[in-house]
């Protein structure tokens, strides 16, 4: 792997990171937004480990536009509890794009099929989740996984599965750390769009 590719890549994560507070902010209104030197350094992480976990393949363009408009969104949503649907519906269609442009670039049209796929399990098991009785899960969680299960389906069945299982890990463990330093109280509502998108690039990497 280039290690120019990925710090390239990095830099850039970076300024995605960097504009994404005020971008995100100004689509949602009030609400503390994120510190701009951690976006950008979650953005750099970000980008940079999908550089180096793929490298210079076709998919890569796609899994970036997917990474840039996830900031977006997880500004809006610790903002101000909201993962807009122009955003998401950007981030399904410029993710779908991508990988159109990818599977005719590698000759592989099937793993088109295997990405439709994976954003309707995505769906179904997220929507069934949001129907259970009590259950916190607003539709645009839903949303958000299902236009992630595009990416997450054309990586492979391993990869969609953890892509599916870690946001539910990611977020326990913060609600269990918040609890216990008195941060949050049981019923206090909490954004999960930040946890799907961390689980979802997790899975990227370890599979």
């Amino acid at each position: 792997m280039s290690a120019a590719l990925v710090t390239g890549v990095a830099l850039l994560g970076a300024l995605a990171g960097l504009v994404a507070v005020p971008v995100g902010r100004s689509l949602v209104g009030g609400g503390p937004a994120p510190r701009r030197a951690v976006l950008t350094a979650t953005g750099a992480v970000v980008f940079g480990g999908l550089a180096a976990a793929h490298g210079a393949g076709p998919a890569l363009p796609a899994l970036l536009l997917v990474a840039g408009v996830g900031l977006l969104l997880v500004v809006t949503d610790l903002t101000a509890l909201r993962l807009p649907d122009p955003l998401v519906g950007a981030l399904a269609l410029g993710g779908g794009l991508g990988l159109a442009g990818a599977a005719l670039a590698a000759g592989e049209p099937g793993r088109l099929t295997a990405a439709g796929a994976g954003a309707a399990l995505s769906l179904a098991g997220y929507l069934l989740l949001a129907l259970v009785p009590g259950a916190r899960l607003g539709f645009g969680d839903v949303k958000l996984a299902a236009a992630l299960g595009l990416p997450l389906g054309w990586l492979g069945w391993p990869t969609l599965r953890l892509g599916l299982l870690l946001p539910h890990v990611l977020a326990g463990v913060t609600v269990l750390v918040l609890l216990a330093a008195g941060r949050v109280r049981r019923d206090t509502p909490l954004p999960f769009g930040p946890a799907i998108l961390a689980g979802a690039w997790l899975a990227v990497l370890l599979t």
